[in-house]
Parts: C-alpha cells; structure tokens; sequence
C-alpha cells in the first residue's frame, strides 16, 4: 500500500504528465488530458493542505543514497506558500490551456509544474538540483511548439538552464564539503565559493543584470499557453531557492535594486508585447531579489506576498496578450489598437492586471510592495529606496500603460475579431478576482497575511492615508509624463524592430567571433594541407632518390657499406630484444 503523505506532492503531477504522453491523439484521450490538467495539481495541493495541517514543519522521504542523506519532503512556513501557489498557477493554466489539442504542451505542462512544486518541497540540495535540471528540460517543449522560429531560442534557453544547474550542483557539492558532507538545503550565504556557484545559478534562473536575456529571447517565442506557463514558475522557483539559502546577503540589495531599474528603458521603447512583458517581469523580480538582501520579517513576508501576488498579475497580462494574440496572430504594439471594441472583457481583464503589477489601491501588489520598500526605509537604504520608487514609476509606463494602451486603446487597427475562447475568459476572470480579494482593505489582504512565513511584532497597515496619497501621487505622475510625452511626440513609437541589450554578446558579437573563428581556422588549415603536401612531396623525392633501384642506395660500394648497415641494424635489434625480455 502507497502512503501518499510520505511522497512529494509534486511527483504526482510529474507522473500525471508522464502518463498523458502516453496517451494516442484522439478525441477521447484530449478530455482526459484536460482533466489530468485541472487534477493533479488541486491533488497535490490538497496533499499539501493534508501533510500541513499534521505538523507545523512537515519532513518526510528522509532516505540515503550514495552514502548522502536525503530529504525528499519537507513543508514548512516558507515552502507552504510556493507549494500552494504553484498548485493555484497549475490550475489556472491548466484551464486557459483547454482549447489546445497538443499532447506535448498539455504533458510538459504538468510535468513542469510537477518539478516545480516538488522542488520548493525538497529538504536537500541534491534532491533541488534533480528537480532544478527537470523544470529545465519540460520546460524547453514549451518554447519549441513556438514554431520553427523557437528552434533556435529554445537550444539557447535550455543550455543556458542546464549550465545553471551544473553550477548549482557543483556549488552545493562544494558546500556540503564545508559541512562535513552535510546536503541540507537551509542558508548558505557567500563565505565559500560553492555558496558564489550557487547563487550565480539562481541568479541565472532568476534573470540577474547581464544574465537575464533568456527570458526577452524565449518567452515571446514559445507558444501561446506556453509563456503563460513559463511566466508561473521557472524565476519564482529561483526566488525561492534564493530566499532559503540566501535571506540578508547585501550584495543581493545592489542587484535587486538594478534589476528594477534597467528593463524600465528597454520595455519603453519595445515593440514587442511580450517581450515587454519579460521586461517587466525582470522588473519585478528585482523588488523580490532586493527583499530578499534587506531580510528580515518585514521585508521577506513582503518578498513572499510579492512572489505570490505576482504569479497572479503578471500571469493575467500574459494570458491577455496570449488571448489577443491567439484572435489577430499578432503580439505587435504596431499591429494593435482599437481592440476594445470587439475584445471588451479582455480589456477589462487587462487593465485589472495592469493597476496591479503597478501597485494601485485596491489591487494586488498594492500592499506587497510597499513592505519591501518599507523594509528599505526602516534600515535607511535610501538609494536602493529610490532606485526601487523610479523603477515603480517606470513600471506603471510599460506594463500599467503602455501594454493595454496600445493594445486595446491606440489607433485604431482596423482589426474586428472574436473574444477570447470562454475558457480563457475564466481563468482570467480567476486571476483578475484573485487581484483584488487579495489587496481588498476589508478582510482580504489579512488572508494574503495569513500565509506570511515569518512572524511580525505587529502587522504593516498599507491603507494609511500617507501610503495610500503618496502612492496615487506617484502613479498619476507617471500618467501625467506619458500622456505629455504622447501629446508632443517625445514618447517613443512602435517600431517594427527587435531591442537588442546584453544578448547582443551572442547575437551579435559572438556571431561575428564565431564566423571570424570559422574563417581563420578554413585558413590555417588550407597552409597547413599545403605545408603538409609540400613536406611529403620533398621527403617522398628524397626517398626515392636514396632506395630506388636508380638510387644511391643501390650502387655498388666497395667498403661493403650496405652489408654494415644491414649487420648494424640486425645488432641493435638483437639488443632491444634482450633487454627487453630481460
């Protein structure tokens, strides 16, 4: 008999996306696919609830394994809300997904999502790497059924994700070394060089300065329900294993504070819909990583709320875009406009999760992301608190404006097309609730605080008027610069380009490496033949003229000097020989 409660949940969902590819392509087996979807994860996530409710910190699957002791399963105040949450986002997935009949997608779908929530369950650093590397590999299908365009985007997405676990791997070997050979998975901190390994791995995975263009390369080039997907769990996952192994790390102030900053000017000015949904998403990802290097009870409950209310909005403006891009076959800024007329709830569904990621009274990251900047402020970080408040500005201008603006608001297109597939409306219908309830002033944000990890002498109050005043003081002023920037023609227009930062590196100037490398080597290995030809040729003449019957070798001598040569060499054979066999 199996005891489900000494399993990781989210081996459940991994077995029911292997079981899916099985599955032949009919009609029949596409429901059951869909239902498999929508099930395993509310299974895993009620397996959650049930292992929880037994004990506070839940430790189960403790086996060894190459003399290395594993922990297998292990739910605690920190893991609990990732676990939930990445259930609730493989269930809203699973039903914007419905209308898809590809066997691959729904199948690397619940297998991704399986990896992910078993490895924020995982108590070890080996059984974290297992599930690192598998998020990596299911996840790769999702961007290759972009079509043949995502090939390529793809390849670099899965070698970038595959590299990022040999380090981690080779960090935490290195780690538990300085333990004595201890792999649990708990705080590491940067006084070895494997805990450096192993948070430039997260740092890989979460989109650090300078590593993060694989979101901007593979997001816009999967499928549809493909970024959607991507977008829940992939860089949250990496926040968790950074929250656990690296909470009060200064350095992670600077870079989280970077990361809010630097997308800001590329979404402006990107075409792309998606990919300024990327942007924004390394925006984001900066307030969680900066939380994370502050510490402490304020600001990783609020790191922890962020992650949460996060998955949630930006999946609703994915899912938005996705939907309009599923109705025109575009995600183009310069293609769009006037959408709201014939997409109207989509819009609406927009716009809800446009107010929240720019943190709007009443909507979700409202009251998220001020505690990280209260945390700020509270150990007078003032610079990285400002770069923090420019970035919040920012935000509201790519993501709060410029996406529903110039998808459903702009000039018009001229496009008239369907609403979205009914399925999609619910799920974002779902995600847009979830956005409000969850930063409503009246009961809902205390369930947000309910979740919380980490213990508070009092909880934060965001609806201060001093919060609530400064807060619409600095969104209106970021509508009042787009809307005077727009007037006067200073804003940036959609151009039909591609926004090139730091993977020019490989785009680019490693191309013309690569070609350079390629044409110099065709050279040097042309004059090497030709050497090698000529060296032959000579020794080959000279040969001749000394052994052919014409040779030198062949003339009569009369010292005898072909015989002493024949007995000189018969000798020093002999001699080889003995010394040989003695």
């Amino acid at each position: 008999m199996i005891d489900l409660m000494n399993i990781n949940p989210g081996l459940w969902i991994i077995l029911a996306g292997l079981v899916c590819a099985l599955f032949p392509k009919t009609d029949a087996t596409h429901y059951i696919r869909k239902l498999f979807l929508i099930a395993a994860p509310v299974f895993a996530g009620w397996l959650i609830f049930q292992m929880h409710s037994l004990e506070p910190e839940y430790i189960r699957g403790v086996l060894t394994f190459g003399g290395i002791e594993l922990t297998t399963l292990r739910i605690d105040g920190l893991s609990l809300v990732w676990g939930y949450l990445f259930c609730l986002a493989g269930l809203i997935n699973g039903i914007y997904g419905l209308h898809e009949k590809c066997r691959i997608t729904d199948s690397s779908a619940l297998i991704y999502t399986g990896a992910a929530v078993a490895g924020v369950l995982a108590g070890d650093m080996i059984t974290l790497f297992v599930f690192w590397e598998l998020t990596a590999i299911s996840s790769v299908f999702l961007v290759w059924k972009g079509g043949e365009a995502a090939y390529a985007a793809g390849l670099r997405y899965l070698a970038i994700h595959v590299f990022s676990g040999v380090l981690l791997l080779a960090g935490a070997v290195m780690v538990a070394q300085s333990r004595g050979g201890d792999f649990t998975f708990d705080f590491i901190g940067l006084n070895t060089p494997g805990g450096w390994l192993m948070m430039i791995a997260m740092g890989i995975k979460c989109g650090f300065p300078l590593l993060h263009n694989w979101m901007q390369d593979a997001y816009p080039k999967a499928s549809i329900t493909g970024t959607v997907i991507l977008a829940s769990f992939t860089t949250k996952f990496a926040i968790y294993a950074l929250a656990r192994g690296f909470e009060g790390v200064d350095i992670l102030i600077w870079v989280g504070a970077i990361m809010t900053c630097f997308p800001v000017f590329f979404a402006v000015v990107e075409n792309d819909l998606r990919r300024v949904l990327a942007y924004s998403l390394n925006n984001q990802l900066g307030f969680m990583v900066a939380g994370i290097g502050i510490g402490g009870a304020l600001a990783m409950n609020g790191v922890v709320g962020q992650v949460f209310v996060h998955v949630i909005f930006k999946g609703l403006l994915f899912m938005s875009i996705g939907a309009v891009m599923y109705r025109t076959g575009t995600a183009k800024a310069s293609e769009l406009g006037g959408l709201f007329r014939s997409m109207p709830f989509t819009a609406v569904l927009c716009l809800i999760g446009a107010g929240s990621i720019a943190a709007f009274p009443l909507l979700a990251a409202f009251v998220t992301k001020a505690m990280i900047l209260a945390a700020a402020l509270e150990e007078h970080l003032w610079v990285p608190f400002a770069m923090m408040l420019f970035a919040s500005a920012g935000v509201m201008e790519h993501s709060g404006i410029k996406v529903p603006h110039f998808t459903f608001f702009a000039h018009d297109s001229g496009r008239r097309v369907k609403e979205a597939p009914w399925n999609m409306l619910v799920a974002m219908s779902l995600a847009g609730i979830l956005c409000i309830v969850l930063a409503w002033p009246w009961g809902g944000y205390q369930l947000l605080y309910s979740m919380m990890p980490f213990p508070m002498e009092e909880a934060y109050k965001p609806y201060t008027w001093d919060h609530v005043v400064f807060q619409l003081q600095l969104l209106f002023a970021a509508i009042f610069a787009f809307t005077l920037l727009k007037r006067y023609g200073v804003y940036p227009a959609e151009r039909r380009a591609e926004i090139i930062d730091s993977d020019w590196i490989y785009r680019r100037m490693g191309l013309s490496v690569a070609l350079w490398s390629s044409a110099m080597w065709d050279r040097l290995n042309m004059q090497v033949s030709r050497l090698r030809k000529r060296t032959i040729g000579h020794v080959g003449q000279k040969l001749y003229q000394m052994f052919s019957p014409a040779g030198a070798m062949s003339e009569a001598a009369p010292s005898g000097l072909p015989a002493v040569l024949v007995a000189g060499t018969l000798f020093v054979t002999l001699i080889v020989i003995y010394v040989l066999g003695t």
